[in-house]
């Protein structure tokens, strides 16, 4: 991994710094260290996939894009308003919240969201969306148990080291009968291409890098920071229900698992998956796995219960 290059600091604000951790103490674990600071920061031991997730997800121009663009379809909001209801006087806590899309998204006016990141940059652009900013390892915060209403992981579970820790630590922080909301990862059995489609997966980088497609068309290795956070995006690697159930249901919850191939609004309730790129049809049936089926669905949109008499630990 090359070394990255320093990254820009926010301007320091006093005041808001000094709002932001005052915000955040009654939502902290009894003997949390948290550093004040421009925003809140707890103790990270940084592994090699931290460290390219906090550098990808700092980067001004690609946050801002990604911020604009990235989870922000009007389908993505009716799927998940249908669970979440009006954010309106909730305790939201968004756990690899990157620049703030899910709130961006969703809209409202919670009674507080906590963003948790380990990026800076994101974290940045997370407060002015109405986030209260705190910079921590998903795998070990240092929040209360059962003090949120929703817990929201958007796109955030393969990013990290241990996709079962992460999991088990975000529903810590529910209260009893809140829900846990997890999105936008890809699916084990969708994405585990073999034979000339995993010739394919493997040569597409040096392709796109010949021909300066997407991130390889800028000059500071947008693609290869991308690539690198990407730690369980690959064939042989992903989500699936069974972990999932398997985490969440021995403390008790209540869980729905439901594939889709994104641009799917609340129908996915009703069982329906919608229909995938072509490219991935292709690479799919290349594979032996059958576009259309529940398994060759892109992700798995996870909403898990807490039971209402536990937070479920």
């Amino acid at each position: 991994m090359p070394v990255a290059p320093p990254l820009p600091r926010h301007e320091e604000h006093d005041g808001l710094r000094d709002d932001y951790l005052q915000r955040l103490q009654p939502y902290l674990r009894a003997g949390a260290v948290v550093q004040p600071g421009w925003f809140p920061r707890a103790t990270i031991r940084y592994t090699r996939g931290m460290r390219a997730n906090a550098h990808y997800f700092s980067q001004p121009k690609w946050m801002d894009d990604w911020l604009a663009n990235v989870h922000r379809y009007a389908q993505w909001r009716e799927r998940w308003l249908a669970v979440t209801g009006p954010l309106d006087g909730k305790v939201l806590v968004d756990v690899g919240c990157g620049p703030g899309n899910v709130l961006a998204t969703l809209g409202g006016t919670p009674q507080v969201a906590i963003g948790v990141d380990v990026a800076e940059g994101s974290l940045q652009r997370a407060a002015v969306v109405g986030y209260v900013p705190l910079q921590a390892d998903a795998h070990d915060m240092p929040l209360a148990t059962g003090i949120a209403d929703i817990v929201a992981i958007n796109g955030s579970l393969h990013h990290c080291d241990d996709m079962a820790a992460v999991l088990a630590e975000a529903a810590r922080l529910v209260k009893p009968g809140g829900v846990l909301i997890t999105d936008h990862d890809p699916q084990f059995t969708a994405w585990n291409f073999r034979g000339l489609a995993m010739l394919m997966w493997r040569l597409r980088v040096p392709i796109y890098r010949w021909l300066k497609r997407g991130g390889h068309a800028a000059a500071d290795n947008e693609q290869y920071w991308a690539l690198a956070t990407e730690l369980h995006h690959r064939p042989g690697d992903g989500v699936t229900e069974a972990l999932l159930r398997g985490v969440l249901e021995p403390r008790g919850w209540h869980v729905r698992v439901l594939p889709h191939n994104h641009f799917v609004g609340a129908e996915v309730f009703e069982g329906q998956i919608g229909p995938s790129p072509l490219k991935m049809r292709m690479a799919q049936r290349l594979s032996g796995i059958r576009p259309g089926t529940p398994q060759a669905a892109m992700s798995l949109f996870c909403v898990a219960r807490a039971p209402d008499q536990a937070a479920g630990n």
